[in-house]
């Protein structure tokens, strides 16, 4: 299947990695190609030179947003930060139209300036914009009406989601939220691929507000325990 994977990151790169082993044709999308292969310095997390990345991972094609997006047959992976994955993904809207759109951004604001600030060992946690009346998934959906969006990834780290074997031996939970039966299942059984056994729909897209409010949690159970972890829902 040929895939598309919007963003340079290390989510994004750890979905491309796993997908190309998996056997699909993956395309990376990022704004302007020449500029993310000149660069030689690591990112802001530590990831190398993207040039460097791309070389021990031959066969994925590097292109910009909107023709990443056009090569997918029908799935597309947003790892675009939050704060710009609204406006990049309303501009390629047309390139997205018909196909089924994973969503794991969060929509944090870097630096808040609050009354009331949550210090961490990276800086200050950011802010969740929008929270509680609205969500990005939900935002992203309104947006681009002819698109399926299904909220999911986004409650672990992507590490994790591509391998979930590797906490606990995979048993844990995902979430998916969407409007469209349909694409939620395409979304399921691409977990299903990744290794995924317990995956829980949640309903319509308007649950992506508990998913990306979960992030909060998320680093706070990280931080005390030191490491990555899952998180696995028990039915009565």
């Amino acid at each position: 299947m040929k895939i598309a994977v919007l963003g340079t990151g290390g989510g994004g790169r750890a979905h491309a990695a796993r997908l190309a082993e998996l056997g699909h044709d993956v395309y990376v999308g990022t704004r302007d190609p020449e500029a993310t292969l000149a660069r030689t310095e690591p990112d802001m997390m530590g990831n190398v030179p993207y040039k460097e990345w791309l070389t021990d991972h031959p066969g994925i094609t590097l292109l910009p947003f909107g023709e990443a997006a056009s090569a997918a047959d029908n799935l597309v992976i947003n790892g675009i930060d939050g704060h710009n994955a609204l406006a990049t993904l309303t501009a390629i809207s047309d390139q997205l139209a018909g196909k089924v759109l994973i969503d794991y951004a969060v929509p944090y604001l870097y630096n808040p300036d609050i009354e009331h600030p949550w210090p961490t060992p990276w800086g200050v946690m950011p802010k969740l914009d929008p929270c509680d009346t609205d969500s990005l998934g939900e935002q992203i959906q309104r947006a681009l009406p002819d698109v399926k969006v299904v909220k999911s990834f986004v409650t672990q780290e992507q590490e994790t989601v591509v391998n979930p074997k590797a906490i606990g031996g995979g048993d844990h939970t995902m979430f998916v939220a969407g409007q469209d039966a349909g694409a939620k299942k395409a979304v399921t059984d691409l977990l299903t691929s990744y290794g995924w056994t317990d995956v829980l729909d949640v309903g319509d897209i308007v649950c992506a507000r508990g998913m990306e409010m979960y992030a909060g949690m998320h680093s706070a159970i990280g931080l005390a325990l030191g490491g990555h972890f899952g998180v696995k829902v028990v039915r009565r």
